[in-house]
């Protein structure tokens, strides 16, 4: 992975794992951020753990978001964090979206994913964090 200069766009990569076919407010999260200024990558749905641990090592970006409706989030998010790790990527911040219970976002937070917003969370506030997030924050 080649350093690139820090004036340079924020790039996130903007996931849907698993089977879920809902896509709308991933899309808006990806519009918002593109509109903040970031370079959008959006991997659309049904993606696997390996998928999006691949798509976001060969597109070099600074940060990975996850949209899921599906519930299967406890599966899908604490593979994704592994094959980063095994990828020696886990340095790529991790965050969340979409109807994770609130238990759920306690264990995800532990398990490594740095922000989870839930339904009707601000774009602002999606935006502010994802900035945070890229330049090494919590």
């Amino acid at each position: 992975m080649a350093k690139r200069s820090k004036s340079a766009p924020i790039r996130v990569l903007i996931a849907k794992p698993g089977l879920d076919g809902h896509d709308r407010g991933a899309k808006v999260v990806a519009r918002a951020l593109r509109d903040a200024g970031m370079e959008v990558i959006y991997a659309g749905l049904r993606q696997t753990p390996e998928d999006v641990v691949r798509a976001a090592l060969e597109e070099d970006v600074d940060l990975i978001g996850l949209s899921i409706l599906s519930g299967a989030h406890m599966a899908l998010f604490p593979r994704i964090l592994a094959l980063l790790k095994e990828q020696k990527a886990g340095r790529i911040p991790v965050f969340a979206g979409g109807i994770i219970p609130d238990e759920d976002a306690r264990r995800l937070k532990k398990a490594g994913v740095r922000a989870i917003f839930g339904p009707g969370t601000s774009l602002e506030e999606i935006v502010s964090t994802a900035r945070r997030l890229a330049r090494g924050a919590a």
